[in-house]
């Protein structure tokens, strides 16, 4: 037999495997049981390590993901971005309004900028929306129609409309019967009953024109009115219609008709009318002229060709001297109405009305404050009221008596009379 070299079994050793190695290093050093002991340790490190390596993949799996997920929100970002681009290069419409369809495909407009063209029309458009009058978008070159422009009711003029319910009825107030009757026969029943004036063959008063000094009731009796009716109300300031630029206190009078046309059965209640429709003179200034202007579109459209239809107005003023002319003619304002001061009477009506929801006690004298109160207005009354209640709460009173009615009369003449000292005599005339 031949014998075997040390240099073989040393390659023979290395070829061995770990555990084979392991267990020839144990079979001449240790028992079997710790040649398994030594395996089992073994084999729980490799469990061990193979865990952590799945645990680490997991990981770079989902951070694979979420850089995918992120990749393609960036992607959908630089998307928008580059169609926000391009939609802020495309070139600006000309706005321009129709004046008249010509024939087909061919349609005359005036641009925005003044002048006229005869244009041609894209076939996507509906031809029936078309018509003069109506706002089209064209292209800046060729100057063809690309698109229709909605119409939309101007900001200024929609905050006009009063969509809220007034709570004021013509119970609250007080001492103004004739006033009252007068409003509910020129605007209510208009509105309420029109066929008891087709019955009769008469047209209603297209206006009513409530004057008088400040504080008499004037905004109030509007305010009834609307609470009467089921009508649009809208309410505007004579001031408001005074604008900065030529033209736009004209075009928000046709657009605040237009407006109550389009919603009517409509009350349009201007007040301070003095402030818009002033007498017109010849040495007017360049501000005077555009407050003509504009006066004279309220003019047209109060009693023009175009048809007001169902639309009633109420206007008030303090200063009814110095209202011109054409606007207080029939047929713009068919019954000017005086709201007067109030008389004894009416201030006790007008007392009762401000006081029935206090508690008042036994010895308050409505007679002998209405004697005490001469020459003052509505308003004033409401301030004497609210004076003597505020009195009761200071001295901390279950109820509001004569004494406190009657300081709070002191009190508020002794501002009336003084405010009179200051304002020129007449100035209401």
């Amino acid at each position: 037999m031949t014998e075997t070299s040390d240099s073989d079994v040393s390659h023979e050793n290395y070829n061995f495997t770990d555990v084979n190695r392991a267990k020839y290093d144990y079979a001449g050093s240790g028992s079997e049981e710790d040649f398994s002991k030594y395996l089992l340790d073994r084999m729980r490190q490799l469990e061990s390590r193979n865990s952590n390596l799945k645990e680490q993949c997991d990981q770079i799996e989902s951070e694979k993901r979420f850089v995918e997920s992120q990749k393609l929100k960036y992607e959908r970002e630089v998307r928008r971005l580059q169609a926000e681009i391009e939609r802020l290069k495309t070139v600006p419409l000309v706005v321009a309004t129709i004046m008249d369809v010509v024939g087909e495909n061919r349609i005359l407009v005036r641009s925005s900028t003044g002048p006229q063209f005869m244009v041609n029309v894209s076939q996507y458009l509906d031809e029936d929306k078309l018509v003069p009058g109506a706002k089209v978008a064209l292209n800046q070159q060729t100057l063809a129609i690309v698109e229709l422009i909605p119409s939309s009711e101007d900001p200024a003029v929609s905050a006009m409309e009063v969509v809220t319910s007034q709570d004021v009825d013509y119970a609250d107030i007080g001492g103004l019967k004739e006033q009252i009757q007068e409003l509910i026969e020129s605007v209510e029943l208009p509105l309420t009953k029109p066929e008891s004036f087709t019955r009769i063959g008469i047209s209603p008063p297209k206006g009513v024109l409530l004057y008088g000094e400040p504080g008499t009731g004037k905004t109030l009796l509007a305010k009834a009115v609307a609470h009467r009716t089921d009508a649009t109300f809208i309410r505007i300031v004579g001031s408001e219609l005074v604008q900065k630029y030529i033209g736009d206190g004209s075009k928000l009078v046709r657009d605040l008709f237009e407006m109550a046309r389009k919603k009517s059965p409509s009350i349009v209640f201007i007040d301070e009318l003095d402030a818009i429709a002033s007498r017109r003179l010849n040495d007017a200034n360049g501000a005077d002229r555009e407050v003509q202007r504009t006066l004279m579109q309220l003019l047209a459209e109060m009693d023009g060709f175009e048809i007001r239809g169902d639309i009633c107005i109420v206007a008030a003023t303090n200063r009814l001297d110095v209202l011109d002319p054409a606007i207080l003619r029939p047929g713009r304002f068919d019954r000017i109405v005086n709201v007067p001061m109030p008389d004894e009477d009416a201030r006790v009506n007008i007392l009762k009305v401000h006081t029935r929801f206090m508690n008042l006690a036994d010895d308050v004298d409505f007679d002998k404050l209405a004697r005490m109160t001469d020459t003052t207005s509505g308003a004033d009354l409401n301030a004497i009221v609210m004076e003597a209640g505020m009195l009761a709460v200071r001295y901390d009173k279950e109820s509001v008596g004569m004494s406190e009615f009657v300081d709070s009369v002191n009190k508020v003449l002794s501002k009336i009379e003084k405010k009179q000292e200051v304002l020129p005599e007449g100035m209401f005339g």
